[in-house]
């Protein structure tokens, strides 16, 4: 059984077992997460969301907290300035493990959803 789900504005074809680099999650190493944003889920019969399969998730388990490879951003003017620039980055990344793999009942299961760090948590309306 496979699943298509969406997190950090990408998306990953997964299966259970498999190791992900995604990025930042807010939850610590060997905390259990749940992405919700299942576009497909296959294996007997392909079923496809439209955007998202309603009732299917993708549940992991946070291995630890990563920083990717160095990109190295390099500006040099032209001609007369004689003036260069060097920037370099390393993205902040969360390693995580797929435990399992559920088709429906994913409201009922109890874990703690997928949320990126920067993110903005919804206010309960009073």
């Amino acid at each position: 059984m496979f699943a298509v789900l969406k997190t950090g504005g990408k998306q990953y074809k997964v299966q259970a077992g498999d190791v992900l680099r995604v990025e930042k999650l807010a939850a610590e190493a060997g905390e259990k997460v749940q992405f919700n944003d299942i576009l497909a889920v296959g294996g007997d019969s392909l079923t496809l969301g439209a955007p998202f399969v309603a009732g299917a998730a993708v549940q992991a388990e946070v291995i630890d907290q990563i920083k990717g490879d160095k990109v190295i951003h390099f500006v040099k003017r032209r001609r007369k300035h004689s003036s260069q620039r060097t920037r370099g980055h390393r993205q902040q990344l969360t390693l995580v493990r797929v435990t399992d793999i559920l088709a429906s009942g994913a409201d009922a299961s109890g874990v703690k959803a997928a949320i990126g760090s920067g993110t903005k948590q919804p206010v309960a309306a009073e």
